[in-house]
């Protein structure tokens, strides 16, 4: 197994970044997680300036966008940087930033939905970085155990997930790197420079708001790719507010669509883990080496210790 490397995990006092680097939001929506980073975590607040401007549906131009957060992965002061929220528009800068000074002094990244751009080129930097709530999902109804799970990481402790069985679940046992983040994403980057190597690692998928025959093809395009041919294990999270065609219907539902594209291999496999568009999404270290155990009963998954 080829060790990812990790950035410095974060102690009270440090500096964290919050940027926008894709869509629009409302500044409001974010000062109760910035509240948390500050006064629950006790950590120091630097606020990017796509925060509080726009630009149609994006939250600042590309280059301002790009400018933002690339002045937060070059100052070694700052330990992490967290995005305010996914949306769109990561895919339109993500070539063109620069990771010299990032390579110089990793920091943990952390972010989900469209930030699995960010997330990627970083593990093609051969470091790790964090598929977790962001500074406006933080607070979301139900999101107590994924803040948790979110400091957690931050701070070096490792959490333990328990997840209940699931009706397609695969039995088995794996411990390799996790990989992984929003399918849409993940099938979006086939073919570049940010494109995912699943061989060998645990992968985790999750998505919102897709026809069901956009996902069906989704999945033939990982699967056509290789990306399910190799895998030491499957998690697959929450696809929420998925819709489907009025007439006629799809006649699969979303997991037993996935459940088909994967039943001929044998690696573990489950289902309906909590990590997705939901408040429950349990913070996820991708590059990171974690332990998976699929039985008829439960699901167990863990990080492996940094020190171990």
């Amino acid at each position: 197994m080829n060790k990812i490397k990790l950035p410095s995990f974060l102690k009270p006092g440090d500096k964290i970044g919050i940027v926008a680097p894709a869509s629009v939001l409302n500044y409001d929506d974010i000062l109760p997680g910035i509240d948390i980073f500050k006064n629950d975590w006790g950590l120091e607040v630097i606020e990017g300036q796509t925060l509080k401007t726009a630009s149609n549906q994006f939250a600042a131009p590309d280059n301002v966008r790009l400018a933002d957060l690339q002045t937060m992965l070059d100052d070694p002061s700052i330990k992490a940087v967290i995005a305010a929220r996914g949306g769109y528009g990561c895919s339109r800068i993500v070539d063109q930033l620069n990771f010299d000074q990032f390579l110089k002094n990793p920091k943990w990244v952390v972010g989900f939905s469209d930030l699995t751009v960010i997330l990627s080129r970083i593990l093609g930097l051969g470091y790790a970085s964090l598929h977790a709530p962001m500074a406006k999902s933080i607070t979301t109804d139900g999101a107590e155990m994924a803040k948790e799970s979110l400091r957690q990481m931050l701070f070096g402790e490792m959490p333990h997930y328990a997840v209940e069985t699931h009706e397609l679940n695969r039995s088995g046992t794996a411990n390799a790197e996790v990989a992984g983040g929003n399918l849409c994403l993940l099938a979006h980057l086939i073919g570049t420079e940010t494109d995912v190597d699943t061989d060998g690692k645990i992968l985790f998928i999750e998505d919102i708001n897709e026809y069901l025959y956009n996902l069906d093809r989704m999945m033939i395009q990982m699967k056509r790719a290789g990306k399910f041919d190799n895998l030491a294990g499957l998690i697959v999270g929450q696809f929420t507010d998925m819709k489907d065609n009025s007439s006629p219907t799809f006649g699969k539902t979303y997991y037993e669509i996935i459940h088909e594209h994967i039943a001929e291999f044998d690696y573990p496999v489950c289902f309906n883990f909590p990590v997705g568009h939901v408040g429950d999404n349990r913070a996820m270290g991708v590059g990171m080496e974690a332990f998976l155990t699929v039985t008829r009963e439960d699901v167990s998954f863990h990080f492996a210790h940094p020190t171990s």
